[in-house]
């Protein structure tokens, strides 16, 4: 897996060139009458302690965002979600090289044919990052390398990275150099976060590509030092997403659960709820527990 790439320019258009030879070879096979195809799908999956959610464009396209903990529960849900014949996975991204985030994806590279993995570009200083990184060449999987500025985009939806930027690439906290994605698809905005806490988002604030979404996934499992409280005022999220398991870190925090109701927010936890399902086909957005 590569080091942080030294010229961050040019990196948007190396990620849509590649993406356009993905949309010939690969998102161009997928057949149109797939039953809800023109559906928005987003699957924040029970993996214990750790995050991992699963994006199903309109059209089919597949992107996996983080795998949790190496404990079979991510290849569990995909099973639950996918069909027994499906085996592709048109992205991988990872967030962040902390093990509760691309452990399971060691399996997903194993046992998926996988169309490119995205990451920050930093490495991981937990044992098993070894194990990715080893999985990722033996099955030649390209890489590619994103920060903020970087886009991907398929028919109308489209993926913005509002974070890292530079500084933040640099910072010897991990949690602070997650990609942050935005995805606007089917009149929807979905923020997924990683582990971005209070002093990512403070830097957000006054961002433009930032305004009222719909979805939030909330930072750092419900840390003490995430989702302020002037924040969630700026995003004001329909829908919350808490990823979270048996832990002793006292996650979520009280404190990070009244703010997310004070600001409205309905939320759902994945240690209650189990897998949460949202379908979006453009107008209505519905939620189920799978």
């Amino acid at each position: 897996m590569p080091v942080m790439s030294e010229n961050l320019k040019n990196k948007t258009l190396i990620v849509i060139a590649v993406l356009v030879i993905l949309n010939t070879t690969v998102f161009g096979s997928i057949y149109s009458d797939i039953k809800g195809e023109n559906d928005l799908k987003i699957y924040f999956i029970d993996v214990g302690q750790g995050d991992s959610e699963l994006a199903i464009l309109p059209g089919g396209v597949k992107i996996l965002i983080d795998g949790g903990q190496p404990n079979g529960k991510l290849l569990e849900g995909l099973g639950k979600i996918l069909s027994p014949t499906d085996r592709y996975i048109d992205l991988v991204m990872m967030s962040h090289p902390q093990l509760d985030h691309f452990g399971g994806l060691i399996d997903v590279v194993k046992r998926y044919r996988v169309g490119a993995f995205l990451t920050n570009g930093r490495e991981g200083t937990a044992l098993a990052f070894d194990d990715l990184k080893k999985a990722i060449v033996e099955k030649n999987v390209q890489v590619l390398v994103l920060a903020k500025g970087d886009k991907i985009r398929y028919r109308q939806s489209l993926i913005n990275i509002i974070s890292p930027d530079r500084v933040s690439l640099l910072s010897k906290e991990l949690n602070d150099t997650s990609l942050v994605a935005l995805l606007a698809s089917n009149n929807s905005k979905t923020l997924f976060t990683g582990d971005m806490g209070t002093n990512i988002e403070e830097s957000m604030l006054y961002s433009k590509s930032l305004s009222k979404i719909d979805i939030l996934k909330v930072g750092h499992h419900g840390s003490k030092y995430s989702s302020a409280g002037s924040f969630l005022a700026q995003l004001n999220p329909r829908i919350s997403v808490i990823e979270v398991g048996k832990n002793s870190y006292g996650h979520p925090t009280e404190a990070a659960l009244s703010r997310l109701s004070s600001s409205g927010s309905k939320v759902f936890r994945t240690d209650k709820d189990g897998t949460v399902e949202i379908i979006i086909d453009g107008k209505n957005i519905r939620v189920f527990k799978i």
